[in-house]
């Protein structure tokens, strides 16, 4: 092999490997987009009254710990909850402040910040901030949840 042919072997393999890599990078970033959009979908769903998203969101074995319960949730402890929710008033705005997303291969782990806009059956209006760590599932069907722990920093 003569020192051209090494040099276009050379040339070729680094090639390779860059645009490996940025392919892997641009794969990251794809699913940290993914994410941040399945975590602002749900929160635009609960804002908006929608009763199906966590049906459509959680995966079954789902098992959440919001900081206002004594214990973790399940999938249908979450629905009940969220249902009594609905009784006392309405989420009307909120902003989400993303900290970190960590994807490996089909789990994500995403850290995030928040403040909402709660009104209550009065008419009064309270606003919260606190923080959540979200954990989710790459399915068929797209990103889901499989747990979160977080709440209001009161």
């Amino acid at each position: 092999m003569n020192v051209n042919d090494r040099f276009r072997l050379a040339l070729s393999t680094v090639l390779v490997v860059f645009v490996s890599g940025t392919a892997i990078a641009q794969d990251d970033a794809d699913d940290e987009a993914d994410v941040i959009l399945t975590i602002e979908e749900q929160w635009d769903a609960e804002q908006k009254g929608d009763k199906d998203w966590i049906d459509e969101r959680l995966v079954g074995e789902f098992s959440g710990w919001p900081k206002s319960s004594p214990a973790p949730r399940s999938k249908s402890s979450t629905k009940m909850w969220n249902r009594f929710g609905d009784t006392q008033g309405e989420t009307v705005e909120h902003e989400l402040y993303f900290q970190n997303i960590v994807v490996r291969g089909d789990i994500a782990i995403a850290h995030y910040f928040y403040t909402t806009a709660f009104k209550d059956n009065d008419g009064e209006v309270e606003v919260s901030n606190g923080r959540y760590t979200d954990v989710l599932v790459r399915t068929e069907g797209g990103w889901k949840f499989i747990a979160w722990h977080g709440g209001d920093d009161k």
